[in-house]
């Protein structure tokens, strides 16, 4: 009996040692998030040129590249919108909704 209360003892002093870790890690992953968000609300039009020269640059130096960017989004965008649109459908309370409508209930 004292070694299931030693090593339950045990067993809750690892728990709180894990979740005073996980808070502090918490609290870092808030803080690096939150400097992040003020530098780019901060900076926004200085970020968005950078990221328009460096548009600008990649499609003269090379744009094969820029059309594989491109297409590659395109395609996420299709998928995204293609997903989307099954979720609709395969959701039960919206396909109750539209077969009611459609009378087929």
């Amino acid at each position: 009996m004292d070694e299931l209360r030693r090593r339950l003892s045990e067993v809750e002093r690892e728990k709180q040692v894990l979740l005073d870790e996980n808070n502090k890690l918490k609290q870092l992953l808030h803080n690096y998030n939150e400097s992040r968000k003020n530098y780019y609300e901060k900076n926004k039009e200085v970020v968005k040129e950078r990221a328009k020269q460096g548009l600008k640059k990649l499609a003269e130096e090379n744009p094969e590249k820029l059309k594989e960017y491109r297409k590659r989004a395109y395609l996420k965008r299709k998928e995204k919108l293609k997903g989307a649109t099954n979720d609709l459908a395969n959701d039960p309370i919206e396909g109750q909704a539209e077969d009611s409508a459609a009378g087929n209930i």
